[in-house]
């Protein structure tokens, strides 16, 4: 018998992408979110908040309108403490709504909070990530405001309340996994699950052809290059198209729509991705799932953790630019190996992170939720 579920919130894709899985499994599922923003992606009830005050009031509306259709559920799945386009101290009444009137509550670890932030900038349980270089926490500009934002204030408050009181905590991401296992000194491991992300595979793929100039693709995060590391990246990157314009074509897009952003990169042979990650997210691993190789995070950690023993299809870097530099050349100067590594990251994809073998996952962690008599 088919469950009732309701995804709340969105990053990249990964609550609009898990509902088509669950649905295809027969269960009941309500996205609700504001579309990750600019990024807009799909959702059954729209949350988004436009600024200004009219976007204030329209949004609260649309909110007041919503509480009536998140209630009645099996599962209810937050994609982050600050599931709402709400201040942290405004937020935990309606989660207290949500506790009230469903059944299982389920927090997401998908990306930035308070115990993101403060496990990697304080006790730097991996060689390097957003917070850390090393034995050093980062000091630059949006690695400190995140700081100031998340740790002792109203979002660790709220961070601390859901995570403590939520069923099940599910991380996408090695990074989130290893996080949220020291956090509270591992207080909060027995309900840590690890899920990968969810790809939808596009049918019958057939990488692009390698030849003439290898095509590599970087995209810019507006503001925050230097925290993802895309500004050491892209340094690297035009170094190697200095030395090598024949052989190398550097394609850069910054503030992009997103369907224009999207095809550019289907129609490359490399992608750029952020330099202090472990492991692939949603952008790299939409770029794999269709042929085009990925430079940025591939970890042995990373693939212990899926149990992936054969494919290494990342082309992994540490964060520096020497190291994106040797990877960036080594491609560049023997194109011969990037279609291999191309079918190899379609397979790697689809091995993992195919969005119904990902949903049957989070199906059976439901399913032992429910027969939980704990709340």
């Amino acid at each position: 018998m088919g469950m009732k579920i309701l995804l709340l919130g969105e990053y990249s894709n990964v609550h609009a992408t898990l509902a088509t899985g669950l649905r295809r499994l027969g269960h009941e599922v309500c996205v609700m979110s504001d579309g990750d923003g600019w990024k807009d992606y799909p959702r059954d009830v729209d949350l988004s908040r436009r600024s200004g005050i009219l976007g204030k009031m329209s949004f609260l509306w649309r909110l007041v309108k919503a509480l009536p259709r998140m209630r009645g559920y099996d599962v209810v799945q937050i994609i982050n403490p600050m599931f709402l386009e709400l201040k942290a101290e405004r937020i935990m009444p309606f989660y207290r709504y949500l506790r009230r009137h469903n059944a299982k509550i389920v927090m997401g670890a998908f990306g930035m909070d308070y115990y993101w932030v403060s496990v990697n900038h304080e006790l730097h349980p991996m060689r390097y990530s957003d917070f850390n270089i090393g034995d050093e926490s980062r000091n630059d500009a949006v690695a400190l405001s995140d700081y100031r934002e998340w740790v002792g204030t109203a979002r660790e408050t709220l961070t601390k309340a859901v995570a403590e009181d939520a069923d099940a905590i599910v991380a996408g991401l090695y990074e989130y996994f290893v996080t949220y296992d020291l956090a509270e000194e591992g207080r909060l491991k027995d309900k840590l699950v690890y899920i990968p992300l969810p790809i939808v595979i596009p049918d019958n793929v057939r990488p692009r052809k390698t030849d003439g100039k290898l095509r590599i693709f970087i995209g810019i995060s507006k503001g925050r290059s230097a925290y993802k590391g895309t500004d050491i990246m892209l340094e690297a990157a035009r170094e190697v198209q200095r030395l090598y314009p024949d052989r190398m074509e550097l394609r850069v897009a910054e503030g992009l729509p997103f369907d224009e952003y999207r095809r550019i990169i289907d129609d490359s042979d490399v992608l750029i991705d952020q330099l202090y990650g472990y492991s692939p997210a949603m952008n790299a691993l939409l770029a794999m799932s269709k042929g085009i190789v990925t430079v940025g995070g591939g970890e042995p950690e990373h693939y212990e953790l899926l149990g992936e023993r054969e494919l290494r299809p990342i082309v992994n870097v540490e964060p520096t630019r020497e190291s994106v530099f040797r990877a960036l050349e080594s491609l560049v100067l023997h194109p011969e190996k990037v279609d291999d590594m191309k079918r190899e990251s379609v397979a790697y994809v689809r091995r993992h992170y195919d969005f119904v073998q990902v949903a049957r996952q989070y199906e059976r962690l439901y399913l032992s939720l429910m027969e939980r008599n704990v709340k």
